[in-house]
């Protein structure tokens, strides 16, 4: 098995089905951050209103919180399906400045034929298709993200130029789903490519994963089986070119943290982990197992961290910080303060060069 960093990954959602007002979301990104977390998710889909309860518009609740919070990143899914890539290059972009490089995104396809009459664009497709689909638009946004170099505003009133049209690139990207030519609307972003995250529970989703994600969550029951996923993503993540750190591998998991600090009928032969149809394994027990499971998958070196999902939002999430997340710290396994201000950051990503800045000072 690779050995991964020595650092520890945590992060969570902050979903909250049928939640309208924005103090909610607030209040528990600010719970997190207490907690030096690296990442709140936000879920979103273009699941009918028919389906289900009602969801705000994930990008819009989180660029409401950035102002509110001052380090966690935030991670908003977008759904790539039926939305064009240069708004989510825009809209993401967008987030990244008012949260002062602390965004992400975690990219998401729309498979059914009820949430393709939604919107009316086009009819449902397979799997592989849309996900294929999907790194197109993570190629794309990322060229749409560098058609401005860093310093292409000048702001020069004197000479009433606003910006080095040298410096302001066309993308021309054309590919199977997508012709876009730029440049964006949108300065290049802080962190140059806010960190885009990926579930990779199905293998359908792989090959973009391994080629475009910063993040990749993985679903596991067991320190091994995560170990074994995660090895075969960097392994293909290499393949392709890429550096195997630049893969963070984080195990998803639901948890139901309960009122009591251990689980209530500890069972050693027990699996703690249950396998869960359609959602992340879930975890049922107390804060201090939660923290001898964490600590358990990191010494064995299986993923990089955990992303958990509450089952009771404000309840749990609020036991893991203060408990868990406690624990850890007072172990020195997790961090007491954050050490960066960026979401990568926090991961440790570097960023990016710009790929026309480099083009042209290649041929000079």
């Amino acid at each position: 098995m690779a050995v991964p960093t020595g650092t520890l990954h945590l992060a969570g959602a902050i979903d909250g089905a049928g939640q309208y007002e924005a103090p909610y979301y607030v209040e528990l990104a600010r719970l997190a951050e207490r907690g030096r977390l690296d990442f709140v998710t936000l879920d979103d889909s273009l699941g009918s209103p028919g389906e289900g309860p009602g969801r705000l518009d994930a990008l819009a609740v989180l660029a409401r919180v950035a102002p509110a919070t001052e380090r966690i990143g935030l991670v908003p899914t977008v759904t790539t399906t039926h939305t064009e890539p240069f708004h989510v290059s825009t809209s993401v972009a967008t987030l990244d400045w008012v949260s002062r490089g602390r965004a992400g995104w975690r990219a998401e396809v729309s498979t059914t034929e009820a949430e393709a009459r939604l919107v009316g664009r086009r009819p449902a497709a397979p799997a592989g298709e849309l996900w294929a689909e999907a790194g197109e638009v993570a190629d794309v946004v990322a060229r749409l993200w560098d058609s401005w170099e860093d310093d292409a505003e000048i702001r020069d009133t004197a000479t009433g130029r606003f910006i080095d049209r040298d410096k302001l690139h066309y993308v021309d990207f054309e590919g199977a789903h997508f012709r876009v030519r730029g440049p964006s609307i949108v300065p290049r972003p802080p962190q140059a490519h806010p960190v885009v995250t990926i579930d990779a529970t199905d293998s359908v989703t792989w090959p973009t994963v391994v080629r475009h994600a910063d993040v990749a969550l993985v679903r596991a029951t067991g320190p091994d089986a995560a170990g074994r996923i995660r090895d075969e993503l960097r392994r293909r993540a290499v393949a392709h070119g890429r550096d195997a750190d630049a893969l963070t591998v984080l195990a998803a998991i639901a948890v139901d943290l309960g009122d009591g600090e251990y689980a209530a009928e500890p069972a050693p032969e027990q699996d703690p982990l249950t396998a869960v149809a359609d959602g992340p394994p879930l975890y049922r027990g107390g804060p201090v197992d939660l923290a001898e499971l964490i600590a358990g998958w990191h010494d064995a070196r299986a993923v990089d961290g955990f992303h958990i999902t509450p089952v009771v939002p404000r309840h749990d999430l609020e036991r893991f910080v203060n408990g868990t997340v406690a624990l850890l710290q007072h172990r020195g396994l997790f961090r007491t303060f954050y050490p960066g201000a960026t979401l990568r950051e926090h991961l440790g990503l570097p960023r990016p060069a710009n790929r026309y800045a480099l083009a042209r000072e290649a041929v000079r």
